[in-house]
């Protein structure tokens, strides 16, 4: 092409620094998409968008678009908002991250406008849903790998699901990891009273898969002396497991942190004796790639998304089993990892997930579904 692929990104709140997996794929996504020819606009939700950020970052433009700060209407009230702007600004690609937003999929392509999906993870088995929240990600689901003319997964795992439930082939672009600087400082640490390599870290949305309270029970079991457990989140919505996770963890000592970025969260990575990621729910778990691009030792359950990871079977348990938990957590403690074996790990997860291929991919994608001189139109779907 001539010139730049026009992109308009739209399904999730913002970055830098908003926390949430695809918050995250898209801040280290999008400025690889600049640099490689794309003119790349994000649409925002206004709520979230940090007025320091501004209008650009890193080559990235930004628009802000009103979304009620709501656990339900958020997602549905900005992204129908989204399609709207998008049809009267004309994108080349219009790329819908998630699969709530992505029931806009064709409302976007009868406005003659071509749709690019990424599938982050079955959303709708979240325990935090009910039943028509639930019906509303399912159609986002269907309409998003039916109607859209490009379609992204980030595992096999869901690469599997779009296959059997809607007979069509994605392409599989994964989550990736930057590998980032170990620090040596530790005034993050003792602020909140933490110890270099004595301690158990999760970072995550105070959400209930995560399963925070599995943590906490294990971890009191385990009967570590010296040792703490620090939870580095929070929550966009608090709710009644936000509260009760608050509690718990108040009677339990454990560490609460808030949302950290920036050198605070790398030096609370840099420094933990042990990650454990007890989810009962995962796209591709960028904060477990995270961890192991710090070189840490780490636990997480096993569900699919996990496993996909590919750790040898010890850093695995059985998803909800406090007992195998609280073992694992015992044995691996004991554990230290040499600088030599944590440099091994690092380069073991950045060969295996290089945000750099990541980009090449998406951008080749794009270029496919821009090989055509118009959208192509909708036809009937499959059965």
């Amino acid at each position: 092409m001539n010139r730049p692929i026009r992109v308009m990104m739209l399904g999730l709140r913002s970055f830098p620094g908003v926390q949430g997996g695809v918050e995250t794929h898209a801040e280290h996504l999008c400025p690889l998409l600049v640099e490689r020819g794309c003119d790349v606009t994000v649409l925002v939700r206004s709520p979230y968008h940090q007025a320091a950020t501004g209008t650009e970052w890193k080559g990235v433009k930004f628009v802000k678009l009103w979304a009620p700060k709501s656990k339900t209407l958020e997602a549905i009230v900005h992204s129908f908002l989204g399609v709207l702007y998008a049809g009267f600004s004309r994108p080349d690609i219009l790329h819908i991250q998630a699969i709530g937003p992505s029931i806009m999929t064709l409302p976007a392509r009868l406005m003659g406008l071509r749709v690019v999906v990424t599938h982050h993870g079955p959303d709708y088995d979240r325990q935090k849903w009910g039943r028509f929240a639930r019906f509303v990600l399912q159609l986002g689901e269907r309409w998003g790998a039916r109607w859209s003319s490009g379609r992204i997964v980030i595992s096999k795992v869901i690469a599997d699901l779009v296959r059997s439930k809607h007979g069509v082939e994605p392409e599989l672009i994964p989550n990736g990891v930057v590998l980032p600087k170990l620090l040596d400082s530790i005034g993050t640490l003792e602020k909140f009273g933490l110890t270099r390599g004595r301690y158990v870290l999760l970072v995550s949305r105070l959400v209930p898969e995560k399963r925070h309270l599995d943590l906490i029970a294990a971890f009191q079991q385990a009967h570590l002396p010296g040792w703490k457990l620090a939870f580095v989140g929070g929550s966009d919505h608090p709710d009644a497991y936000q509260r009760e996770v608050i509690k718990k963890a108040a009677e339990a000592g454990v560490v609460m942190t808030g949302f950290q970025q920036g050198s605070a969260l790398q030096e609370l990575y840099s420094h933990a004796g042990l990650f454990v990621l007890p989810s009962s729910h995962e796209g591709l778990p960028i904060a477990l790639l995270e961890a192991l691009s710090y070189g840490l030792m780490v636990l997480a359950s096993d569900i699919p998304a996990n496993l996909e990871v590919g750790l040898p079977a010890e850093h695995y348990f059985p998803l909800g089993n406090v007992d195998a938990l609280a073992d694992k957590i015992r044995q691996q403690s004991s554990n230290g990892l040499t600088l030599a074996a944590r440099e091994s790990i690092r380069a073991w997860v950045a060969q295996r997930y290089d945000w750099q291929d990541i980009a090449e991919k998406t951008v080749k994608l794009y270029a496919n579904c821009m090989s055509r001189n118009r959208p192509d139109p909708i036809v009937k779907s499959p059965s």
